[in-house]
């Protein structure tokens, strides 16, 4: 044995080289790099869904710096790994973080940067606009993940020599990056053949030299070492026969995913949302125009690009504005979703960058480029003005809605707060809308919908108007020129947009009020009447402004807009003339009185229950005996499992307070009702009880009550009375729309969550705990916004 290792000892020397060196170039060094690869790869696959290369450099820096953490201080205590790896993380997390910012132009302290990176990294990561801009909280998670997954991969791997356990963080870093991403990328197949490729490489490498530990069985007795021998090939045979029979049984699941859908878990995480006054700012117009001195923002023009800048700011409807930017539209909000009642936002806007995505310009357009300063002084909510469509925003964090192309603050507006947008101004080509015609089909059907108990009056008006034109654009401007000779503009009016008040303003007597209006009133009468002839319509709300200088509440206003193919959104102004008298109503339009129209019953809203998928619940692996410092390092993995186990944990469980919370104390008291219905009926599938999908609402309150007794639980009248009274109010907002109030949506919540804690307590301890992070209502959640959501 001695003579042994003295020939070792004079190979080493003869190759000039030191026996730790040569170990660190021959076996350690080719491993750490098969590391950093496969945790930058991870990097790559997330980049695909950020904006620039910016992400994928920053994940390669942690990864290098994790593992050359790890290389320098493998002749160091294995304790003092960590707390050194530490210190190299919040280094890199902390250059990374004010990189990134520098780069979004994000002011403040790093400190302050940092906190609200830490506190928002997650919400912002699921809920940003795809391309994802990198700044502080959208790159913390990514880069603290890469270097806990390096650290973790260089201490099992390059320590305790254990290459195939190694690989563990890797793996779950790429596979979390890949559902991550989700269906918002094409498929990341180069990146998952260069993982495989470079892993195989790295197990292909020949290992180090372990002199403890060549040959354990060789010191035995015969006999034991018989028996030994006999226990490996027993454990090896045995985990063949598990790992053959998880492919059978897995297989053809797997394969069965290759060509579906991914996941995407943003549909999990409610993105932000207006408030009520936000919601439907069409009511804020009669407010504004009692004060119209009040100054609500001040706008600079600070460059304009445009073909044809005389007449950029045209409208084709004959509403002049001047050059562009220099008096041009002022969007604050697009309102495309009419209930009968109110004139409704209805976007869904998500986090963004600077740079906001481009959307297709419409064919038969000029686009002109108009870059703006705004500085907020007295408008308040969170809704964003400027001139349509936005383009890059610089100076505030936005959230942006691609479908209307409007901006919110989520912070809210402050007076001072300043910005600047540059926005891609559509201007139609006025040649091409006499021959233009309308789309119709399921993509149009939101702006094309006639909500139901429409007055008599306004079908006869609508008819009338169309009886003698025939192409679209003929039909909205027989419209407009009704409305624009005959009503007269005043400011004020009271507010009010539903039918009643539509009938009221039509054909209301001129000496009671009628026949007069706001903006507000001449832009839904004009989309109610476009949709009651076949034309999408919608209605924006902003201001119109004389040129650079203060925006006042004057200067607020509504137009319609009606969509045209190849020309897109074309505005119309119904609004009359300056110091002009309106003619009056033709005696031929105003329709007799007559009984009104018995509502039609609307059809049962009963929610869909949906199976609950069963899975068996998979149990912890075996320990895996070995030397003390084996043990150690397999105690560090084990550690950076159980807290990648607790990350999501703790996700899962964010996710079902977020849903939760979304379901009851978010949205309008039917809403809200339906969202505690939901909660009930998802505790009982929890339990084990779903109710089956052609039960009424009072029949499965019943079920809930029966279960509830079963599990000899202390049943509450909050618990288990008030299923009872939750069902009513579900079959409230089935049959009798808009009826309910604040208190009975939070009568109802309050019920959900009582009934919902008194069968979580009856349930076993075990199950106690697997509750609140159970996925199973994020699935069935996720599964009824796709059957809500419309088909193309």
């Amino acid at each position: 044995m001695g003579s042994g290792a003295t020939v070792v000892r004079m190979a080493e020397r003869g190759a000039g080289l030191p026996a730790g060196r040569r170990s660190l170039l021959t076996s350690e060094l080719p491993l750490a790099v098969v590391l950093v690869v496969l945790v930058t790869l991870a990097g790559v696959v997330l980049g695909r869904m950020y904006a620039g290369d910016l992400l994928p450099l920053l994940v390669a820096g942690a990864a290098a710096g994790s593992v050359l953490v790890g290389v320098l201080c493998r002749r160091l205590p294995s304790w003092l790994v960590a707390p050194l790896s530490v210190l190299g993380l919040a280094a890199w997390t902390l250059w990374s973080l004010r990189l990134t910012a520098d780069r979004a132009d994000l002011p403040g302290p790093l400190v302050e940067v940092a906190g609200e990176a830490a506190r928002n990294g997650i919400p912002r990561l699921l809920t940003a606009m795809i391309p994802v801009e990198p700044t502080p909280d959208t790159v913390l998670v990514p880069v603290v993940a890469a270097w806990l997954a390096g650290l973790a991969a260089s201490e099992v791997t390059l320590r305790a020599g254990r290459v195939l356990l190694g690989y563990l963080p890797p793996v779950l870093l790429f596979a979390g990056a890949v559902y991550l991403v989700g269906p918002n990328a094409e498929p990341a197949v180069g990146p998952t053949l260069v993982f495989v490729a470079v892993a195989v490489l790295g197990l292909a490498l020949p290992g180090r030299d372990r002199p403890a530990a060549a040959d354990r069985l060789a010191g035995l007795p015969p006999r034991a070492g018989a028996a030994a021998r006999i226990r490996l090939v027993g454990a090896s045979t045995a985990g063949t026969a598990v790992v053959v029979a998880l492919a059978v049984l897995l297989g053809p699941a797997l394969v069965g995913m290759v060509g579906g859908r991914p996941v995407d878990p943003r549909r999990y995480v409610e993105p932000p949302r207006v408030d009520s006054l936000d919601e439907n700012p069409l009511i804020r117009i009669s407010g504004w125009a009692l004060q119209p001195e009040q100054k609500l923002l001040d706008v600079t023009t600070l460059a304009t690009d445009g073909a044809d800048p005389a007449g950029a700011g045209a409208d084709p409807a004959g509403a002049g504005a001047g050059p562009a930017g220099t008096g041009a539209r002022i969007r604050l909000a697009v309102l495309s979703d009419y209930d009968g009642v109110t004139w409704q936002v209805g976007a869904t806007y998500r986090n963004a960058g600077r740079i906001l995505p481009a959307t297709d310009t419409a064919p038969g357009s000029i686009v002109e480029t108009v870059r703006q300063e705004f500085t907020v002084a007295e408008l308040t909510g969170r809704l964003l003005p400027a001139v349509a469509t936005p383009r890059e925003v610089t100076g505030a964090r936005v959230a942006y809605d691609p479908a209307t192309g409007t901006l919110i603050h989520p912070e809210g507006l402050a007076p001072g707060l300043r910005y600047t947008v540059t926005s891609a101004q559509e201007r139609p080509e006025v040649n091409l809308l006499a021959t233009a015609e309308v789309p119709a089909g399921a993509e149009v059907a939101r702006v094309l919908r006639v909500a139901d108990g429409v007055p008599e009056s306004l079908r006869r008006l609508a008819e009338q108007l169309s009886e003698s034109t025939g192409a679209p654009y003929q039909r909205a401007a027989a419209v407009e020129q009704f409305l624009a000779e005959h009503y007269r503009l005043v400011p004020d009016a009271p507010s009010g947009h539903a039918y009643p008040n539509l009938e009221f303003f039509l054909f209301g007597p001129r000496n009671a009020g009628g026949q007069r209006g706001t903006s507000e009133q001449f832009a839904a009468a004009f989309a109610v009447l476009g949709r009651l002839v076949g034309l999408p319509t919608r209605v924006v709300v902003g201001f119109r402004p004389s040129g650079d200088g203060p925006v006042r509440a004057g200067d607020a206003y509504a137009w319609p807009e009606v969509l045209f193919d190849g020309l897109g959104w074309v505005p119309f102004d119904p609004l009359p003339q300056p110091d002009t008298e309106p003619q009056p109503v033709e005696e031929g339009l105003r329709p007799p009185p007559e009984e009104p129209p018995t509502p039609e019953p609307e059809p049962s809203t009963e929610p869909p229950v949906t199976p609950q998928a069963s899975g068996a619940p998979v149990g912890p692996a075996d320990a895996v005996r070995g030397s003390p410092s084996v043990l150690l390092v397999g105690g560090v993995a084990v550690g950076g499992g159980l807290a990648l186990a607790a990350l999501l944990l703790l996700t899962l469980l964010w996710l079902r307070r977020a849903l939760s919370r979304g379901r009851l104390e978010r949205g309008f008291p039917g809403e809200r009702v339906g969202g505690a219905w939901r909660e009930v009926t998802d505790a009982l599938r929890l339990a084990g009880q779903p109710a089956t999908g052609d039960l009424a609402a009072t029949e499965v309150a019943v079920v809930a009550r029966e279960v509830l007794a079963r599990a000899d639980a202390e049943p509450t009248p909050a618990a288990a009375v008030g299923v009872t009274e939750l069902a009513d109010l579900l079959n409230r907002v089935a049959f009798a729309p808009g009826t309910l109030t604040e208190q009975q949506a939070e009568r109802a919540a309050a019920i959900a969550r009582a009934y919902v804690t008194a069968l979580r307590v009856a349930r076993p301890w075990w199950r106690r705990l697997l509750w609140p992070v159970h996925p199973g209502p994020l699935r069935r959640d996720r599964a009824d916004r796709r059957r809500r959501s419309p088909r193309p």
